[in-house]
């Protein structure tokens, strides 16, 4: 058994957070295999997770057992960094970097920096893998003046999240039309919700639908609340006369009140016309669901929004999109977002065309039977595909796998069985 440090920012309600509880929830399925242990972190200014369940108490448990293991200064095995690149250090034999947050083109260099004091990086989807080993830079041997080709040398592994299937909790929603679009973001410039309001109204003034904004702008706070209004209000009012509708649904919400969200009978489609995603949870989630998507195919959605099919004529299988793909450009990221050895100048991102999105938007309305048989399809996939069990298991053995265990298991009844002559 290993010891393993799982450090990350599991009590925040955070892309992070979620994908540190994603890993504990997996390393607990092995805990034969790992003796847990947590330091919490914080995570910008999101909100706590503050529910009263049991994964809580056993989270709470686990961060005051680590803190009697320090106090002992007892030893650890692994490293588990959930986090950031930048954050990356060696604090165990055995060292492993957790990140989702590759939405662009390439890499900082600090990352590549930082990659190569680790032994492992695990990722959510292979376009964050392809950019974490595309990324090149020219750089240049101080000591002798020679340039060389800088890039990633630490194996980089694939893990995709897990559906969880939860009960649903009603929440207080009046949809005044039969045909909804939902979005889940932060209201942000990487979700592109300006623009996913400005053309919905545009392309829908007229008609009877409506567009669900589940959003926030950095938590959940009363004060985030009355901003976010204020942004759409500003949107809005070129727009008096409209007979669409925008509901904003602002608050934590918990996993099986989304449930009950993305189940709703008047909500048709899910809407994302993002710049990009590490994974895209809330895509996923509403895919699980049977939801038609409608979304740019790039970044990390693709891993789970293309599934195989195969053709009733030619009795051949390919991997298709499942979903109303939105044309877009690939182009710089704007300045307002570039953040320092994070997301830097000269990387770029996708931006949905407008033409494209408005097509989408009107084609999944006026042909949503076609849609949701695709979704139906990919609804089939993500659960045969996407279980708790699977995806759990990849992720242990991508930490410690079971043919680590027997290797080492083997080695040592080796050193058992020498015997040493003097």
């Amino acid at each position: 058994m290993k010891t393993i440090l799982v450090k990350g920012p599991a009590l925040s309600r955070s892309g992070y957070g979620e994908q540190t509880r994603f890993a504990l929830r997996a390393l607990r399925q092995a805990q034969d295999r790992f003796n847990i242990l947590l330091i919490n972190i914080s995570w910008g200014h999101t909100g706590w997770y503050n529910e009263d369940n049991e994964e809580r108490a056993w989270i709470d448990q686990l961060i005051a057992k680590t803190q009697g293991h320090i106090d002992n200064k007892a030893p650890i095995d692994i490293s588990l960094q959930i986090t950031i690149p930048n954050e990356w250090e060696k604090i165990a034999p055995v060292n492993i970097g957790y990140t989702a947050g590759i939405e662009t083109t390439r890499v900082a260099p600090q990352w590549i920096e930082k990659a190569h004091i680790m032994d492992k990086i695990i990722v959510v989807s292979n376009h964050s893998k392809n950019v974490y080993n595309n990324t090149v830079y020219d750089a240049v041997n101080q000591q002798t003046g020679e340039t060389f080709k800088f890039q990633n040398q630490t194996p980089v592994e694939v893990v995709n999240y897990a559906v969880r299937s939860m009960e649903q909790e009603p929440i207080d929603i009046d949809l005044e039309y039969d045909f909804n679009f939902l979005s889940v973001a932060q209201f942000g410039p990487r979700k592109n919700l300006a623009n996913t309001v400005q053309w919905f109204i545009q392309e829908f003034h007229d008609d009877e639908v409506g567009l669900i904004l589940k959003i926030n702008l950095a938590n959940c706070s009363t004060g985030d609340r009355v901003m976010c209004v204020s942004k759409l209000q500003e949107g809005l009012a070129q727009h008096p006369n409209k007979k669409c509708k925008i509901y904003l649904l602002h608050g934590d919400l918990t996993l099986e009140q989304m449930n009950y969200l993305y189940a709703h009978p008047k909500i048709k489609s899910y809407l994302t016309l993002t710049h990009g995603e590490g994974f895209g949870i809330p895509i996923f989630e509403s895919a699980y669901h049977g939801n038609p998507v409608i979304a740019p195919q790039w970044s990390g959605q693709c891993d789970f929004l293309h599934a195989p099919v195969t053709s009733a004529k030619t009795k051949k299988t390919k991997i298709r999109p499942l979903f109303c793909r939105v044309d877009y450009t690939i182009g710089d990221i704007p300045e307002e977002v570039i953040w320092d050895q994070v997301l830097e100048r000269g990387t770029q991102w996708c931006y949905p065309t407008e033409k494209s999105a408005k097509q989408c938007m009107r084609d999944m309305y006026t042909n949503y039977t076609q849609y949701l048989g695709m979704a139906r399809k990919l609804k089939k996939h993500i659960i045969e595909n996407f279980t708790e069990t699977k995806q759990y298991s990849k992720f242990a053995d991508a930490v410690y796998g079971e043919e680590q265990v027997e290797l080492e298991g083997w080695l040592a009844s080796l050193s058992d069985d020498i015997q040493v002559h003097e």
